[in-house]
């Protein structure tokens, strides 16, 4: 598992938001393709 800091990395937060389709909600896990945003699982 590897946990990036989107605080810290413009670019990061930017890959964040495509992956999230724009939401600011965390976490954003992406495991084998599947996007999991938050910790509700949406």
């Amino acid at each position: 598992m590897v946990y990036l800091n989107v605080k810290q990395d413009a670019a990061l937060l930017d890959e964040m938001l495509a992956l999230s389709k724009g939401q600011r909600k965390v976490p954003v896990i992406v495991r084998d393709g599947q996007v999991t945003i938050g910790f509700g699982g949406t």
